[in-house]
């Protein structure tokens, strides 16, 4: 279902009054979508460097696990996806366009509990809170924090199977504090450097030097590599672009500095072991852009030809904050660099 001029406050309402029940599993969640047009606030700009805004939404449910999204992957169709949230679901469905192509809702959404390698499911973060999602083939991998591991899922299947493996992380448990661990996978083209290989990045989880502990998971370059760390801001996920280069969704979430949300690209040949990498800043929001917890990120090649970027945000299930899709345009022609009004 798509309403697409409700405001905030129409939205909750209409959720409230729509009841708050709960999800059991497989259960259809009704999502109700308000399209977003402008990424700044009170401004039609739409080009920022080399990324062009396309528009998103701000969506609500009555269904009370609705919410906390983590990590989206899109499958090849670039419309049906898969989500995780940091409370131990599964979220699929599918995204809806309008007649110019913007965002205009979802389908068919539903949320299922996530099983660990003992078939069981658990209510809240301690056991299962979820951070990253990627697609391998014919397995799906996902990062969980608190209890720090990569568990590997069967595709299809991945919904009503519990985990069928745990991947070796290479990045010891005990430099990644309970909140701040895995936030990111994903997997490299197989025509890069990386050849299909599985990178990890940490949120928080520092080096001697100070920077984001991160790891190549398999092929030839398997090894660990740091992230440059760069104020207050922390990494919580990435995706590759079709050309081998690693796109970090950086997010900052706090009292003193207030919300804030980057995003970098890093040259897939600058990714080996022992490296540092930094990269180009893309794009940069505050207070003043349309954004919130930003904690999810996907990058594919679009039916124009292009690459498309999609966020999505964490409202931690707080009345206060808002569930966010966004999408850009990425334009290799454009200026390289970015930044917040």
């Amino acid at each position: 279902m798509t309403v697409k001029r409700l405001s905030r406050a129409a939205l909750v309402a209409f959720c409230l009054a729509a009841g708050a029940s709960s999800s059991s599993a497989g259960d259809e969640v009704p999502v109700i979508s308000r399209q977003i047009t402008d990424f700044r606030i009170g401004s039609s700009e739409t080009k920022f460097g080399s990324l062009e805004f396309l528009g998103g939404l701000e969506m609500v449910s009555s269904r009370a696990l609705f919410g906390s999204l983590s990590s989206i992957r899109f499958r090849q169709d670039q419309k049906h996806f898969i989500v995780v949230l940091d409370t131990g679901q599964w979220l699929t469905g599918s995204i809806e366009r309008d007649a110019k192509g913007r965002l205009s809702g979802l389908a068919d959404a539903e949320i299922t509990p996530m099983k660990n390698r003992s078939g069981r499911s658990f209510e809240g973060k301690g056991h299962m809170d979820a951070e990253g999602v990627a697609l391998d083939g014919d397995r799906i991998l996902v990062s969980f924090e608190q209890e720090h591991r990569v568990d590997v899922y069967p595709d299809p299947g991945f919904a009503e199977s519990g985990a069928i493996a745990t991947l070796p992380m290479l990045i010891p448990r005990k430099m990644l504090s309970d909140n701040r661990g895995i936030e990111t996978i994903t997997v490299a083209p197989a025509s890069s450097p990386l050849e299909g290989g599985v990178v990890i990045v940490s949120e928080r989880g520092l080096d001697s030097e100070g920077n984001r502990m991160a790891a190549i998971l398999s092929g030839p370059l398997k090894g660990r590599f740091s992230v440059e760390r760069d104020g207050s801001f922390d990494v919580t996920d990435g995706a590759f672009l079709p050309n081998g280069d690693l796109l970090l969704l950086e997010r900052r979430f706090n009292m003193a500095e207030g919300i804030g949300m980057r995003l970098r690209r890093i040259k897939g040949g600058d990714i080996r072991p022992g490296a540092v990498v930094s990269g180009e800043l893309l794009l940069e929001g505050d207070f003043n852009s349309q954004i919130d917890n930003m904690e999810g990120l996907d990058a594919f090649q679009a039916a124009d030809g292009m690459t498309h970027i999609i966020l999505v945000s964490d409202d931690n299930h707080s009345i206060l904050q808002r569930n966010l899709m966004l999408e850009f345009r990425l334009s290799e022609t454009g200026a390289k660099q970015a930044s917040s009004d």
